[in-house]
């Protein structure tokens, strides 16, 4: 009885070891013909690290890094590990997630000097300082604009304050003429008023007498031998027009 299980067992491994190296010949074709798609899902049906590596290298090359970034974590086996960090690294920096990238090349380093490996931490670092200067001259122009509009609105408040200020000193002059003037129409008014009222009070010039009552006056004072500096009396033919002659 031992002995046939240990023989179906055997069977069952030979089996999954010729499907396994079947899946891994086709998967491999399909790689090296640009298959991608076919080789990832032909590798993943592999339980094997290096099954898994090949799997997410094949996602790698379908650009689905988060995939294969996934994939590539779950392989343990030591040996990988350089390949594994390497390979991180790319997917990170195809993802933009810069300071990840950095940090497995760094690792991948520790494990193993690699000339590609520096060139991609260095080109990695360069481009993290490229964004940093940028964002920092971006920020100080930001700041620079800030400061610009303040001062700006900053001169407008004050040319508005002083602007409202001449206007209201303006006015205010304005205001000033107008009751200066209005001061002085009615010191003119009263003047005239004065002038008038002192011209009403002057005596009133008496009228002349009339002719008929200055020879009647002259006639009164010639009998009683006054003499007077009146008009004479008209000669003898003038006719008095008086209707009661003294």
């Amino acid at each position: 009885m031992r002995v046939v299980v240990l023989l179906l067992i055997v069977s069952g491994y030979l089996f999954s070891s010729m499907f396994d190296f079947l899946y891994l010949k086709d998967a491999k074709k399909a790689y090296e013909n640009r298959e991608y798609e076919k080789a990832a899902k032909l590798y993943q049906k592999v339980d094997s690290d290096k099954a898994r590596f090949n799997a997410a290298d094949s996602l790698y090359r379908q650009k689905k890094y988060k995939e294969a970034i996934s994939l590539y974590k779950s392989i343990k086996d030591k040996d990988l590990q350089f390949k594994v960090l390497h390979n991180l690294g790319n997917s990170y920096a195809n993802l933009n997630q810069i300071d990840k990238a950095i940090k497995s090349y760094e690792d991948a380093l520790k494990i193993e000097d690699d000339k590609d490996t520096r060139y991609n931490l260095e080109l990695l670092k360069q481009k993290k300082r490229q964004k940093e200067n940028k964002k920092s001259n971006k920020d100080n122009k930001n700041q620079n604009q800030n400061k610009n509009k303040k001062n700006k609105n900053d001169k407008q408040n004050q040319n508005s304050k002083q602007s409202s200020k001449n206007k209201n000193e303006n006015q205010k002059q304005q205001k000033e003429n107008q009751q200066k003037q209005k001061s002085d129409k009615n010191k003119d008014k009263n003047q005239n008023q004065d002038q008038k009222l002192n011209a009403n009070q002057k005596p009133k010039k008496q009228p002349p007498i009339s002719d008929i009552e200055e020879r009647k006056w002259q006639q009164k004072l010639n009998q009683r031998g006054i003499n007077t500096l009146l008009l004479p009396l008209k000669t003898k033919g003038d006719r008095y027009e008086e209707q009661n002659p003294w």
